[in-house]
């Protein structure tokens, strides 16, 4: 039942605080020394949380109603308005844009994947809040924003570029949402930087030159973990992001298998990846270094601070200092494996679940999860084998697929 002025006039103390409940989460307090304050309970990112509205006779039921009202808005546009008082009443020290970015990842961590929060932060982390993190979100302008959107562009990570522009864009807008900032000068970078090549990852799809970059591969100087990854990665062809923050958990060696769970997907399902003898002996020389933690990629052996496990950039990066910029990306061993398993015969639906492409159908999608299983396992192995085989100079021959 709603309160009414008289109800709230009327509310006499007692020996303990006590409760009048109006609607939608609101309620009036009575304190034991007389007190009456008008709160509201909600729930926002799984939590429990109650909100002051005013002390009543000063606040009127009618203003409390209204502070409720414009409260749930807010939180109906996952914006939580206990941080946004706080805010208010805080100052500077809260709009800042790495204080307003962190909130916004908060506020969408129930929604957002695992993997897409690690990659939101780590860009974040990385390429943004050094330069501008400390600046008063008010006082942003689109050169600071495009300062540094260019230090990534300058290293060749233009896809990268791309998405911290939209992330910061994105950012922006939830401070403009909250009071803290009044445009996204994102907004005016429209054109100002480099643009990355669209559909199609680059990819190396003849023989020959893919035989030279396995053999690359191997020569490669650079980080022992990061060359294992970039091994690993033409023999499972996975999403550079699941690939870089595998865990030692979801392997088992014996059985041969990577599986993958749901929420670490991008299209939201749970994948299996059979591990062929050649991509099982990468995980055991790995083991001794990483495989007393958490990440087989691990970036800080030892140390403290940093990212748990390599960036997802890192195989990419890679690539591009061994001189494959414009000719191959980590993405496009995908892109790889896809047209040359086409182009030997194998079918196309055993293929597309090993690439863990979307299946429209979700009934459908639910019963395939594990089907081709057996088919996957000998189309894997005899992949890793043609590609030793191109690897060793062997004469180009098309592989023979089982069944």
């Amino acid at each position: 039942m709603a309160l009414s002025d008289t109800a709230c006039k009327n509310a006499k103390p007692k020996e303990k605080p006590y409760k009048l409940a109006d609607e939608k989460g609101m309620f009036l307090l009575i304190n034991p020394n007389g007190s009456k304050y008008f709160r509201l309970k909600y729930r926002f990112a799984g939590k429990e949380k109650l909100l002051a509205l005013g002390v009543y006779p000063e606040t009127s039921l009618k203003d409390a109603r209204s502070k409720r009202d414009q409260a749930r808005e807010q939180i109906a546009k996952g914006i939580d308005p206990g941080i946004t008082r706080k805010i208010e009443k805080t100052g500077s020290a809260e709009n800042t844009f790495s204080a307003v970015a962190k909130e916004f990842i908060e506020a969408n961590k129930n929604r957002w994947s695992v993997s897409h929060r690690e990659h939101v932060e780590q860009c974040f982390e990385r390429d943004v809040y050094p330069w501008m993190g400390n600046r008063p979100l008010k006082d942003l302008s689109a050169v600071e924003v495009l300062a540094t959107l260019r230090r990534i562009v300058d290293r060749g990570a233009l896809e990268t570029a791309a998405r911290t522009k939209q992330f910061i864009g994105q950012a922006i807008r939830y401070g403009i949402a909250t009071g803290r900032a009044e445009r996204d000068v994102t907004a005016d970078l429209r054109g100002a930087l480099p643009s990355p090549i669209r559909g199609h990852f680059a990819a190396i799809t003849e023989p020959k030159p893919l035989g030279q970059l396995l053999r690359d591969i191997d020569a490669y100087k650079g980080n022992f973990v990061v060359r294992t990854a970039l091994q690993l990665q033409p023999l499972i062809f996975a999403r550079p992001a699941n690939l870089a923050a595998a865990e030692w958990s979801e392997f088992d060696l014996d059985a041969a298998e990577w599986r993958i769970a749901a929420d670490k997907m991008k299209m939201k399902d749970a994948h299996i990846v059979p591990l062929s003898r050649q991509a099982v002996t990468l995980l055991q020389d790995i083991y001794p270094l990483t495989g007393s933690g958490r990440y087989v990629f691990a970036s800080n052996q030892g140390k403290t601070g940093g990212e748990p496990h390599i960036n997802r950039e890192a195989i990419g990066a890679a690539l591009r200092r061994m001189g494959y910029q414009g000719q191959h990306t980590a993405h496009g061993f995908r892109t790889t494996a896809s047209t040359l398993l086409h182009e030997h015969g194998f079918h196309s639906d055993m293929i597309e679940r090993q690439l863990s492409h979307a299946e429209r159908n979700r009934i459908k999608a639910a019963y395939n999860r594990a089907q081709h299983l057996p088919e996957r396992r000998m189309m894997m192995q005899a992949w890793s084998d043609y590609l030793d085989g191109l690897k060793n100079g062997a004469e180009v021959i098309p592989f023979r697929k089982s069944g």
